[in-house]
């Protein structure tokens, strides 16, 4: 599989461990940064993971940020990205079976090694689940990603 992974300071250094993980498992990696644990704007790196899995260049990402939320807010911005802040097996899992999650987002922070391998495989392992429902309830994300907030409530929050 085809993954890119990203950080900020804080994930960066889960983010080497799992890139060892992912080298070992034999995938394919675009890493989009950062390099080291001098303080950067996760902003930059969750749009450039997220981007890359927009634009099909890769089959799915990951981000790391020290706490998940940020990184996990700035990717959904991206249309036709799905990330989630994963710190279980079973969300990580149900999250691609029934939501189509396309990117992995996890706290370096929150969660240690061990349970950041288990949670990654569990989510490179799962599949998206055709089943009537579960393509019905990605159609209406796919249909909120598209609509024009303009108009609604007094136009975009700031």
């Amino acid at each position: 599989m085809r993954i890119a992974i990203g950080s900020d300071h804080a994930g960066f250094p889960l983010k080497n461990t799992l890139l060892e993980v992912l080298r070992d498992g034999g995938h394919e990696l675009v890493d989009v940064g950062t390099d080291s644990d001098v303080a950067v704007d996760y902003p930059d790196y969750a749009e450039a993971v997220a981007v890359a899995v927009r634009c099909r260049e890769v089959d799915r990402g990951v981000m790391i940020c020290g706490s998940g939320v940020g990184a996990s807010v700035a990717a959904n911005k991206v249309p036709g990205v799905r990330a989630a802040i994963c710190h279980d097996t079973y969300s990580a899992r149900q999250g691609v079976e029934h939501d189509d999650m396309n990117v992995l987002v996890l706290g370096g922070r929150i969660v240690g090694p061990a349970l950041a391998v288990d949670v990654l495989e569990a989510f490179l392992g799962a599949r998206f689940s055709t089943a009537t429902r579960h393509r019905r309830r990605v159609g209406k994300i796919r249909q909120l990603e598209g609509r024009d907030w303009s108009g609604e409530r007094g136009g975009d929050a700031e």
